[in-house]
């Protein structure tokens, strides 16, 4: 385990030690025995299902059938950057969701965060979009085709899964929405006309529940049908030590349908119906370092995780979080053959609804809780022709048309202790707060002429109405030429037309908020110089002492007055203005609207050298449409409107937004929405699969211009463009047979990312900064030995080992490491080995057990700002080992 504190941001130091390691453990997968022999490259369709590598195939394990470019092609046909992983290692290694599936796919990284329901993906160090709805993620997932256009959408258990494929880079040729970064597909096992199935259950640490079930079979001769579900329910591996409560607990269960209607051999039709329930305690944060504040929670008789108790897995909260997730859809997918050509058409419709309430200040103190209850709703529909000429030209063309609206409201609940927990904050005497004298909030609510006890002790906080309405049509395809047998060349385009319309209306609540302290202090000046009530003092007014010559003198001295702190003593206040009134949208001059067009293309040439051998060189750009900041934090761009100083509306310079009357206190500039991501690659590849060895490479270099870099500011969250972000690297997925059942596989991927402009960041200009959180070597190996006994049963052996190198985990934090000048940042090395062993009788049970984080490894996976804590910063702790036992019946 390595978690450490490193020096300046973008430094990296990976040892000689590390780096011969790495070399020798390539050394290893590459050096292994192998025989060339030639394999037949062209596979018959009718006999892809046979070859797909899956749990209880024979043959030759190295053939595998992948749908990555819209055709059943051989993984070493494929020219494309491409993962994948079986079912059958899905299930020897214990890989239940997407979360646990980054331990075998290097070039892929999830993180899961404040919720159950936050997460985000990443491939090639890009990716984003976890707890901001109104993001949409650079990776797109599909799960049999159809698009999640949520995280929490694609976060459940992987039900009867033939397979996960993992494209890396821009795939906008062949997906219709969302493929700048790289596409999951994940492609599930279809209705059988043999009848069978599969029950599992397992039992494990933290009193692990985990069972699964699958029967298939025909219900005419045209007619199949398939059911499947599972249920798991785990422990909380972290305690809520005050409550007596576990957290990071496991509670969800999915169950689906389908049905393949076969009316004549050449057409297919597939329905499948689906829903899932996530209902958990969910997610243990620790203490890291233990500012200011810590003072203020331990005088109110708080607690809270010390920092060298972070590994300890206890917390302290003063309700304990909740987090609902119902995930549920349909769809149904058409697929017509009619000489050669292939009519593809694939409708669907999903709803999600996600609600949660956590505790943001990560104390037993009642100071303040986050509530937000969230609906998607999401229509799409594919259109696709594939050919299948024998002649020297193919092509696909397809349509893609995305429907969806979302719907939120959240705020933020003030606690019974918030105001004694600021009034402390900002220097009031303890005893004197908690016994309940006249406080120092009392007198500042009498200087403005508050009502007395107003000030934090409102309900609500804030409260936000988010609408968001997306409409997307576009065009994609592409066209292959292959002029002698074994070389192709490839073109492929994308029109994408993308439209948002987005309302977003927040009230803040907190009076003191609602006040912006120049402009209190200017108003309180004039009134004092004219004699008036400050409630005279009207715009007008305030206009009129300023352009007076007589008076003019007397304001600029007022004015300068107020901007001193010296002098103003409300300035003092400012950092307990933590939700400042917010400006609607739409208004007469923000539309909130985005519209969005790109055509995107790809070239490409392929060539088989010989049988066994492929290469591939491809140049390919990609496109991601506008984001919306659904947050808190959503402010006006720059262009609409300059905020006078410390947020001054009396002292602001004209802008659209002052001149239409529309500027409210302490209005700030920020972002509505990101503009698009634009994506470009370069990109060679070699394919080589021999008998009992197989190995790919890529090597490549891709950059996204207007990145949207997405940062948690403590209440909200930044949105910006980064002017770009690049990454070179390459990436190597080798397999051999050393002998018969003794199989090894080894992947690696190395990046080099760097911000190539990045001016803007709300960490000040990180121009030619290395990106925080993305490793420059992530490797994923694995050796599996199978046993097979005369009689058919086997013993299967596996281990598989996934390591990240020394890493900062950001570039740092908007309040902690801009106060130290971003000289401490929080670093993350992962080492992970798991292991499976399981007897297979060959009447069909199977008995087993694994061990998940088999050493307990022990690492931070991010960090954040202590919420209205500055000086705090608190992290997420990796899980601990888990482990159990495995029974498992196929029929």
């Amino acid at each position: 385990m390595r978690s450490t504190v490193s020096g300046p941001a973008g430094s990296l130091r990976a040892g000689s030690f590390r780096v011969a390691l790495l070399a020798g453990a390539a050394g290893l997968a590459f050096g292994l025995p192998s025989m060339a022999l030639a394999q037949d490259g062209e596979v018959d369709s009718d006999d892809a299902d046979e070859l797909v590598l899956e749990a209880g195939d024979e043959g030759d394990s190295n053939v595998i059938i992948v749908t990555a470019s819209k055709r059943e092609q051989t993984l070493q046909e494929t020219p494309i950057s491409v993962s994948v992983t079986s079912g059958e290692t899905l299930e020897q290694a214990q890989i239940r969701d997407v979360l646990d599936l980054q331990t075998v796919t290097p070039s892929l990284r999830v993180s899961q965060l404040q919720t159950s329901s936050a997460s985000t993906f990443i491939i090639r160090g890009f990716g984003n979009g976890d707890n901001n709805f109104g993001i949409e993620p650079s990776v797109g997932v599909f799960i049999d085709g159809v698009f999640r256009s949520r995280s929490a959408s694609a976060l459940n258990d992987l039900a009867n899964v033939q397979r996960i494929e993992v494209l890396n880079g821009p795939q906008s040729t062949l997906f219709g929405k969302n493929a700048s970064a790289g596409v999951i597909s994940v492609i599930t096992r279809e209705p059988q006309f043999e009848f069978g199935g599969s029950a599992e259950a397992v039992y494990g640490n933290f009193d692990q529940v985990f069972l699964r079930g699958d029967v298939t079979g025909p219900i005419t001769d045209t007619i199949a049908f398939s059911i499947d579900g599972s249920y798991q329910r785990r422990d909380g591996y972290a305690e809520i030590v005050n409550l007596d409560e576990d957290i990071n607990d496991r509670n969800r269960w999915t169950a689906r349908g389908q049905l393949l209607i076969e009316p004549t051999p050449d057409i297919s039709i597939r329905a499948i119906g689906d829903y899932s329930r996530i209902d958990e305690v969910c997610c243990q944060v620790g203490t890291l370092v233990a500012g200011p504040a810590a003072g203020a929670i331990t005088a109110l008789g708080g607690e809270f995780s010390p920092p060298s108790e972070f590994f300890e897995y206890e917390s302290f909260l003063n309700i304990v979080p909740e987090n609902e997730v119902d995930n549920y859809g349909g769809s149904v997918q058409v697929d017509w053959e009619t000489g050669p050509l292939t009519f593809t058409s694939i409708t669907a419709y999903r709803e999600l609804k996600n609600e949660f309430v956590s505790d943001i200040d990560y104390t037993s103190l009642d100071v303040a809780r986050e509530f937000r209850d969230q609906s998607v709703d999401t229509f799409t529909q594919e259109l696709r022709i594939t050919s299948d000429f024998d002649g020297p030209l193919n092509f696909l063309l397809g349509g893609f048309y995305f429907d969806e609206s979302i719907e939120q409201e959240s705020g933020v609940v003030n606690g019974t202790q918030i105001r004694d927990f600021f009034e402390i904050l900002a220097g009031a005497d303890p005893v004197a707060v908690i016994t309940g004298q006249p406080s120092l909030f009392n007198g500042v609510e009498q200087g403005l002429g508050l009502p007395q006890e107003s000030i934090f002790t409102t309900p609500l906080l804030t409260d936000e109405v988010f609408g968001f309405d997306n409409e997307a049509w576009s065009i994609f395809g592409t066209i292959d030429f292959e002029p002698v047998d074994g070389l192709v060349f490839t073109l492929g385009g994308n029109y994408t037309d993308d439209s948002k319309d987005f309302a977003v209306s927040q009230t803040s609540f907190d009076p003191l908020a609602n006040i912006n302290l120049v402009d209190a202090f200017i108003v309180g000046g004039i009134a004092q110089a004219l004699q008036i009530a400050p409630g005279a003092v009207t715009p007008d007014v305030i206009s009129g002492f300023a352009g007076d010559p007589n008076t003019a003198p007397i304001f600029a001295g007022i004015a300068a007055a107020a901007q001193d702190p010296d002098q103003n003593a409300l300035l003092g206040l400012a950092p307990f203005q933590f939700q400042p009134p917010f400006l609607d949208v739409p208004n007469a001059i923000e539309d909130g609207r985005t519209r969005d067009d790109k055509f995107t293309y790809l070239a490409r040439v392929a060539w088989q050298m010989i049988d066994e051998v492929n290469l591939y060189a491809s140049y390919a750009t990609g496109f991601k449409a506008s984001s919306i900041n659904l947050s808190r934090d959503s402010r006006p761009l720059n262009a609409d409107f300059v905020p006078g100083p410390r947020g001054s509306t009396i002292l602001a310079p004209p802008s659209a937004i002052l001149n239409a009357g529309l500027a409210v206190p302490n209005l700030t500039t920020g972002s509505r929405f990101a503009g698009p991501e634009e994506t470009e690659v370069i990109e060679v590849g070699l394919k080589a699969q021999l008998d009992n060895f197989g190995v790919n490479l890529a090597i490549f270099d891709q950059s996204i211009d207007g990145f949207q870099s997405f940062a948690f500011t403590g209440t909200g969250f930044a949105l910006r463009n980064a002017g770009t972000q690049s990454v070179r690297g390459f990436e190597i997925d080798a397999n051999a047979e050393v002998s018969p059942g003794f199989v090894v596989t080894f992947a690696m991927t190395h990046l080099d990312p760097l911000f190539d402009d990045f001016t803007g960041s709300i960490l000040g200009d990180l121009t030619g900064v290395r990106p925080g959180g993305i490793p420059a070597y992530t490797v994923a190996t694995s050796v599996t030995y199978t046993h097979e006994w005369d009689s058919g049963t086997r013993l299967i052996t596996r281990a598989d080992y996934n390591y990240e190198s020394e890493v900062d985990i950001n570039n740092g934090l908007p309040t902690f490491n801009t106060a130290l000048g971003n000289s401490r940042i929080f670093e993350r090395e992962v080492h992970l080995v798991n292991a499976s062993t399981t007897l297979a009788l060959n009447s069909g049970l199977e008995v087993g057990a694994f061990v998940r984080n088999l050493f307990d490894d022990q690492y931070i996976l991010t960090v954040f700002d202590g919420v209205a804590q500055a000086g705090t910063v608190s992290g997420y702790p990796s899980p601990p080992r888990t482990y159990g036992g495995v029974v498992r019946y196929r029929f």
